[in-house]
């Protein structure tokens, strides 16, 4: 298996695909905020109801890596005297043949590889009742059951009444919004804020400020919320990841890798069916990944600095504020928390 990692790009490309004025004229105006340095917080950023999130995804490659991040990047792992100068690495695909119960793929993304002017345009809503909202999007990876990517769009509002064809989970980076259920209970959201659709959903979608967001997909079979009532968004707040609302992990119950090191603690705060969302948090740590993963992972990392390694390859990613990975089930290994890190995750079967 190939090892992807993507590496953050010096170079803006061109959107991908036929944009609108005025989606054009909002990305060009926001490039500025593309990235972030190794010392903030998403939570200082703080990023659908994607109707079809399988169309054109504008997943080129950036033109060039940063050579800033070199010594931060891709590099041989631990086993080696000293980290090399790596060379740019492949960007990753949209789809991703990931084998389970074995695959040693790390799939990883910097903000910059969803920056604005990376996203490709898919127009604007037909279906539209308030507002102009035209989106675009870019996928990290699909594997058929799990996908990820990132997602903008500009105000305006629509209705939603076909059933969600799967689980979503997402990020707000930037932006407000409102997701309405079937029976009128709005939920809204900002930035820092996590939101879950369930696969089943029906209601409205109003953005009142242009959203940028990180997702988070399970295309999992059926609908595991209970139908007897109307299926609800939820929205967790950031402050929700405090400290001091996260248990402890003491006897060794790690929802993510099934560790038992102390310095981790988490919180599970969605666990239906397939699907399971929560936030993960670590101290200083060596976290062995011995048994291989029962399920496929996607994390967000919202603060701190680790380093993800592959142990059947050697190979390791290192991680910062804004990164995006993905873990294949069956992947053995560990995680070097280099700096106390909080992320969000989601693990599925």
């Amino acid at each position: 298996m190939i090892v992807r990692s993507v590496a953050l790009s010096s170079f803006a490309l061109m959107l991908v695909g036929q944009h609108s004025s005025a989606f054009q004229q909002h990305t060009s105006s926001r490039q500025g905020r593309r990235g972030l340095s190794p010392t903030t917080t998403t939570s200082a950023l703080a990023f659908s109801y994607l109707n079809d999130i399988s169309g054109d995804d504008g997943s080129a490659a950036p033109a060039a890596y940063d050579a800033e991040r070199n010594d931060w990047g891709y590099w041989p792992g631990p086993a080696a005297a000293y980290p090399v100068s790596p060379t740019p690495p492949t960007a990753p695909t949209t789809e991703i043949a990931t084998e389970t119960g074995g695959s040693e793929n790390i799939l990883h993304a910097p903000l910059d590889y969803f920056g604005l002017d990376q996203l490709a345009s898919k127009g604007s809503r037909a279906t539209k009742d308030w507002g102009s909202p035209e989106d675009g999007t870019r996928k990290l990876g699909n594997d058929g059951a799990l996908s990820a990517g990132a997602w903008f769009c500009t105000e305006g509002g629509w209705p939603s009444p076909n059933p969600k064809a799967h689980t979503e989970i997402f990020y707000v980076l930037d932006g407000h919004g409102m997701l309405g259920d079937s029976d009128g209970t709005k939920h809204y959201f900002g930035p820092g804020d996590t939101v879950i659709i369930p696969k089943g959903h029906t209601g409205r979608w109003d953005v009142f400020s242009t959203i940028h967001k990180i997702w988070a997909v399970n295309a999992h079979d059926q609908i595991e919320e209970d139908r007897s009532v109307p299926i609800r968004v939820r929205v967790d707040g950031y402050h929700t990841f405090a400290p001091h609302l996260l248990a402890s992990n003491r006897h060794g119950i790690d929802p993510l890798y099934a560790a038992s090191a102390p310095e981790i603690s988490y919180n599970t705060f969605y666990d239906i069916g397939p699907t399971s969302v929560g936030v993960w948090a670590s101290e200083r740590a060596f976290v062995p990944i011995t048994e291989p993963l029962q399920r496929k992972v996607f994390f967000h990392l919202l603060e701190g600095a680790l380093n993800v390694h592959d142990i059947s390859t050697g190979t390791s990613q290192r991680c910062f504020p804004g990164d995006t990975i993905m873990l294949p089930q069956g992947f053995t290994g560990y995680i070097d928390v280099l700096e106390p890190a909080k992320k969000l995750f989601t693990t599925v079967v």
